[in-house]
Protein backbone atom coordinates (compact mmCIF):
# COMPACT_ATOMS: atom_id res chain seq x y z
CA UNK A 1 0.00 0.00 0.00
CA UNK A 2 1.50 3.28 -1.21
CA UNK A 3 0.28 6.84 -0.97
CA UNK A 4 2.33 9.74 -2.37
CA UNK A 5 5.36 9.18 -4.62
CA UNK A 6 7.30 12.43 -4.45
CA UNK A 7 10.69 14.05 -3.96
CA UNK A 8 9.16 16.76 -1.73
CA UNK A 9 5.74 15.74 -0.39
CA UNK A 10 3.61 17.93 1.85
CA UNK A 11 4.19 17.54 5.56
CA UNK A 12 0.85 15.76 5.98
CA UNK A 13 1.85 13.00 3.56
CA UNK A 14 5.58 12.81 4.25
CA UNK A 15 5.61 9.71 6.44
CA UNK A 16 3.40 7.74 4.06
CA UNK A 17 5.27 8.85 0.94
CA UNK A 18 8.17 7.26 -0.91
CA UNK A 19 10.74 8.88 -3.15
CA UNK A 20 10.62 8.07 -6.87
CA UNK A 21 14.06 6.47 -6.50
CA UNK A 22 12.94 4.23 -3.65
CA UNK A 23 9.84 3.20 -5.57
CA UNK A 24 11.94 2.27 -8.61
CA UNK A 25 14.34 0.28 -6.43
CA UNK A 26 11.41 -1.58 -4.87
CA UNK A 27 10.03 -2.51 -8.29
CA UNK A 28 13.47 -3.78 -9.32
CA UNK A 29 13.46 -6.03 -6.27
CA UNK A 30 10.06 -7.43 -7.25
CA UNK A 31 11.47 -8.22 -10.70
CA UNK A 32 14.56 -9.86 -9.24
CA UNK A 33 12.47 -12.01 -6.90
CA UNK A 34 10.13 -13.16 -9.67
CA UNK A 35 6.94 -11.43 -8.50
CA UNK A 36 4.05 -10.81 -10.90
CA UNK A 37 1.84 -7.79 -10.13
CA UNK A 38 -1.94 -8.23 -10.39
CA UNK A 39 -4.86 -5.85 -10.00
CA UNK A 40 -7.38 -5.94 -7.18
CA UNK A 41 -10.01 -7.17 -9.62
CA UNK A 42 -7.76 -10.04 -10.71
CA UNK A 43 -6.98 -11.00 -7.12
CA UNK A 44 -10.68 -11.14 -6.26
CA UNK A 45 -11.49 -13.15 -9.37
CA UNK A 46 -8.96 -15.75 -8.29
CA UNK A 47 -10.39 -15.74 -4.75
CA UNK A 48 -13.90 -16.45 -6.08
CA UNK A 49 -12.88 -18.98 -8.72
CA UNK A 50 -11.97 -21.74 -6.24
CA UNK A 51 -8.92 -22.58 -8.33
CA UNK A 52 -10.31 -22.28 -11.85
CA UNK A 53 -8.58 -18.88 -12.36
CA UNK A 54 -5.25 -19.39 -10.59
CA UNK A 55 -3.01 -16.46 -9.82
CA UNK A 56 0.40 -16.24 -11.49
CA UNK A 57 3.49 -17.40 -9.65
CA UNK A 58 4.40 -15.10 -6.78
CA UNK A 59 1.56 -12.60 -7.19
CA UNK A 60 1.83 -9.14 -5.63
CA UNK A 61 -0.77 -6.38 -5.51
CA UNK A 62 0.58 -2.81 -5.78
CA UNK A 63 -1.92 -0.18 -4.62
CA UNK A 64 -1.97 3.60 -4.27
CA UNK A 65 -4.48 5.31 -1.99
CA UNK A 66 -6.03 8.80 -2.27
CA UNK A 67 -4.86 9.89 -5.74
CA UNK A 68 -1.69 11.97 -5.43
CA UNK A 69 -0.23 13.52 -8.56
CA UNK A 70 3.09 11.70 -8.19
CA UNK A 71 1.40 8.41 -9.03
CA UNK A 72 1.11 9.70 -12.61
CA UNK A 73 4.35 11.72 -12.71
CA UNK A 74 6.69 9.21 -11.05
CA UNK A 75 5.07 5.83 -10.43
CA UNK A 76 3.51 5.28 -13.85
CA UNK A 77 6.80 5.49 -15.81
CA UNK A 78 8.40 3.02 -13.39
CA UNK A 79 5.46 0.62 -13.68
CA UNK A 80 5.49 0.86 -17.47
CA UNK A 81 9.25 0.20 -17.57
CA UNK A 82 8.62 -3.26 -16.14
CA UNK A 83 5.21 -3.93 -17.68
CA UNK A 84 3.67 -3.85 -14.20
CA UNK A 85 0.05 -3.21 -13.32
CA UNK A 86 -1.37 -1.67 -10.14
CA UNK A 87 -4.58 -0.33 -8.59
CA UNK A 88 -5.25 3.32 -7.71
CA UNK A 89 -7.97 4.00 -5.12
CA UNK A 90 -9.22 7.54 -5.70
CA UNK A 91 -10.94 9.84 -3.23
CA UNK A 92 -13.03 11.48 -5.95
CA UNK A 93 -13.73 14.74 -4.12
CA UNK A 94 -10.02 15.34 -3.64
CA UNK A 95 -9.10 15.04 -7.33
CA UNK A 96 -8.56 18.28 -9.25
CA UNK A 97 -11.52 19.23 -11.39
CA UNK A 98 -15.14 20.43 -11.30
CA UNK A 99 -16.12 18.12 -8.42
CA UNK A 100 -13.17 19.07 -6.21
CA UNK A 101 -13.88 19.61 -2.50
CA UNK A 102 -11.61 20.99 0.25
CA UNK A 103 -9.47 18.69 2.32
CA UNK A 104 -6.79 17.22 0.04
CA UNK A 105 -3.46 16.77 1.82
CA UNK A 106 -1.13 17.31 -1.15
CA UNK A 107 -1.18 17.94 -4.91
CA UNK A 108 -3.72 15.54 -6.39
CA UNK A 109 -4.25 13.97 -9.80
CA UNK A 110 -6.58 15.63 -12.26
CA UNK A 111 -9.08 13.62 -14.28
CA UNK A 112 -7.02 13.59 -17.47
CA UNK A 113 -4.19 11.98 -15.51
CA UNK A 114 -6.57 9.44 -13.99
CA UNK A 115 -7.78 8.54 -17.49
CA UNK A 116 -4.18 8.15 -18.67
CA UNK A 117 -3.48 5.81 -15.75
CA UNK A 118 -6.56 3.76 -16.66
CA UNK A 119 -5.52 3.64 -20.32
CA UNK A 120 -2.10 2.34 -19.22
CA UNK A 121 -3.75 -0.61 -17.47
CA UNK A 122 -3.94 0.71 -13.91
CA UNK A 123 -7.20 -0.36 -12.27
CA UNK A 124 -9.06 2.64 -10.83
CA UNK A 125 -11.00 1.87 -7.67
CA UNK A 126 -13.04 3.87 -5.17
CA UNK A 127 -11.79 5.39 -1.91
CA UNK A 128 -14.91 7.38 -0.87
CA UNK A 129 -15.71 10.93 -2.00
CA UNK A 130 -14.16 13.10 0.74
CA UNK A 131 -12.02 10.54 2.63
CA UNK A 132 -13.80 10.39 6.03
CA UNK A 133 -13.63 7.65 8.63
CA UNK A 134 -16.54 5.70 7.19
CA UNK A 135 -17.31 3.72 10.32
CA UNK A 136 -18.03 6.99 12.18
CA UNK A 137 -20.68 8.23 9.74
CA UNK A 138 -24.46 7.94 10.08
CA UNK A 139 -26.10 5.70 7.50
CA UNK A 140 -27.17 8.43 5.08
CA UNK A 141 -23.74 10.07 4.95
CA UNK A 142 -22.02 6.69 4.65
CA UNK A 143 -24.25 5.82 1.71
CA UNK A 144 -23.45 9.16 0.04
CA UNK A 145 -19.67 8.79 0.43
CA UNK A 146 -19.60 5.31 -1.08
CA UNK A 147 -22.15 5.77 -3.85
CA UNK A 148 -21.09 9.27 -4.87
CA UNK A 149 -17.54 7.99 -5.31
CA UNK A 150 -18.75 5.18 -7.57
CA UNK A 151 -20.99 7.51 -9.59
CA UNK A 152 -18.22 10.05 -10.21
CA UNK A 153 -15.73 7.40 -11.31
CA UNK A 154 -18.31 5.88 -13.65
CA UNK A 155 -19.10 9.31 -15.14
CA UNK A 156 -15.46 10.25 -15.66
CA UNK A 157 -14.11 6.89 -16.84
CA UNK A 158 -17.12 5.48 -18.69
CA UNK A 159 -17.45 2.39 -16.51
CA UNK A 160 -18.13 1.81 -12.82
CA UNK A 161 -15.29 0.75 -10.53
CA UNK A 162 -15.40 -2.75 -9.06
CA UNK A 163 -12.90 -2.35 -6.20
CA UNK A 164 -12.83 -0.16 -3.10
CA UNK A 165 -10.38 0.66 -0.30
CA UNK A 166 -11.51 1.99 3.08
CA UNK A 167 -10.08 5.42 4.00
CA UNK A 168 -7.61 5.01 6.86
CA UNK A 169 -8.29 1.27 6.61
CA UNK A 170 -11.28 1.61 8.94
CA UNK A 171 -14.40 -0.43 8.32
CA UNK A 172 -17.14 -2.29 10.16
CA UNK A 173 -19.76 -4.81 9.16
CA UNK A 174 -22.13 -1.93 8.37
CA UNK A 175 -19.52 -0.24 6.16
CA UNK A 176 -18.63 -3.44 4.35
CA UNK A 177 -22.29 -4.17 3.67
CA UNK A 178 -22.81 -0.68 2.24
CA UNK A 179 -19.77 -1.06 -0.03
CA UNK A 180 -21.18 -4.35 -1.30
CA UNK A 181 -24.68 -2.88 -1.80
CA UNK A 182 -23.20 0.00 -3.80
CA UNK A 183 -21.90 -2.50 -6.36
CA UNK A 184 -18.25 -2.93 -5.42
CA UNK A 185 -17.15 -6.54 -5.79
CA UNK A 186 -14.20 -6.39 -3.39
CA UNK A 187 -12.55 -4.00 -0.97
CA UNK A 188 -9.26 -3.63 0.87
CA UNK A 189 -8.38 -2.76 4.43
CA UNK A 190 -4.87 -2.24 5.83
CA UNK A 191 -4.14 -4.62 8.69
CA UNK A 192 -0.42 -4.76 7.84
CA UNK A 193 -0.53 -8.45 7.11
CA UNK A 194 -0.45 -10.62 4.01
CA UNK A 195 -3.79 -11.15 2.28
CA UNK A 196 -5.26 -14.63 2.74
CA UNK A 197 -8.43 -16.26 1.37
CA UNK A 198 -10.06 -16.46 4.80
CA UNK A 199 -10.21 -12.66 5.01
CA UNK A 200 -12.88 -12.65 2.32
CA UNK A 201 -13.27 -10.23 -0.57
CA UNK A 202 -14.37 -7.26 1.60
CA UNK A 203 -11.59 -7.22 4.20
CA UNK A 204 -8.38 -8.12 2.35
CA UNK A 205 -5.29 -6.83 4.15
CA UNK A 206 -2.34 -4.84 2.87
CA UNK A 207 1.14 -3.92 4.07
CA UNK A 208 2.09 -0.24 4.37
CA UNK A 209 5.18 1.07 2.56
CA UNK A 210 6.52 4.27 4.14
CA UNK A 211 9.27 6.86 3.67
CA UNK A 212 11.21 4.95 6.33
CA UNK A 213 10.91 1.57 4.57
CA UNK A 214 14.42 0.85 3.33
CA UNK A 215 15.10 -1.82 0.72
CA UNK A 216 16.08 -4.44 3.31
CA UNK A 217 12.80 -3.97 5.17
CA UNK A 218 10.88 -3.92 1.89
CA UNK A 219 12.39 -7.29 0.95
CA UNK A 220 11.32 -8.71 4.32
CA UNK A 221 7.77 -7.43 3.84
CA UNK A 222 7.24 -8.81 0.35
CA UNK A 223 8.72 -12.14 1.36
CA UNK A 224 6.35 -12.26 4.34
CA UNK A 225 9.11 -12.12 6.96
CA UNK A 226 9.11 -10.02 10.13
CA UNK A 227 5.78 -8.36 9.36
CA UNK A 228 4.57 -8.89 12.92
CA UNK A 229 7.63 -7.20 14.41
CA UNK A 230 7.65 -4.41 11.84
CA UNK A 231 4.09 -3.34 12.62
CA UNK A 232 3.71 -4.34 16.28
CA UNK A 233 3.43 -0.71 17.36
CA UNK A 234 0.89 0.08 14.64
CA UNK A 235 -1.30 -2.83 15.69
CA UNK A 236 -1.29 -1.82 19.35
CA UNK A 237 -2.31 1.72 18.41
CA UNK A 238 -4.97 0.42 16.02
CA UNK A 239 -6.56 -1.76 18.70
CA UNK A 240 -6.65 1.09 21.19
CA UNK A 241 -8.01 3.57 18.69
CA UNK A 242 -10.66 1.09 17.59
CA UNK A 243 -12.09 1.16 21.10
CA UNK A 244 -12.08 4.97 21.09
CA UNK A 245 -13.78 5.17 17.70
CA UNK A 246 -16.38 2.59 18.74
CA UNK A 247 -17.27 4.68 21.77
CA UNK A 248 -17.47 7.88 19.71
CA UNK A 249 -19.79 6.30 17.19
CA UNK A 250 -22.06 4.91 19.91
CA UNK A 251 -22.40 8.40 21.39
CA UNK A 252 -23.12 9.99 17.99
CA UNK A 253 -25.88 7.50 17.21
CA UNK A 254 -27.69 7.84 20.53
CA UNK A 255 -31.27 9.16 20.12
CA UNK A 256 -31.74 12.87 21.00
CA UNK A 257 -32.08 13.46 24.72
CA UNK A 258 -30.16 10.33 25.72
Amino acid sequence: MYHAVSHAPARATYGLSVTPGAFGEQLELLVDRGFTPVTTRRLAEAWRSCGSLPLPRRPVLITFDDGYEGVHRHALPALEKHGFTATLFAATGWLRGPRETPGALDTMLDWDQVRELAAAGVEIGGHSHTHPQLDQLPDEQLRFEVRRCREVLADELGRPPVSFAYPYGYSSRRVRQEVQKAGFGQSLAVGNALATPRQGPYALRRVTVRRSTDIERFEQLVEGRAIGRAFAGDRALTKGYALVRGSRRAVRLLPPGR
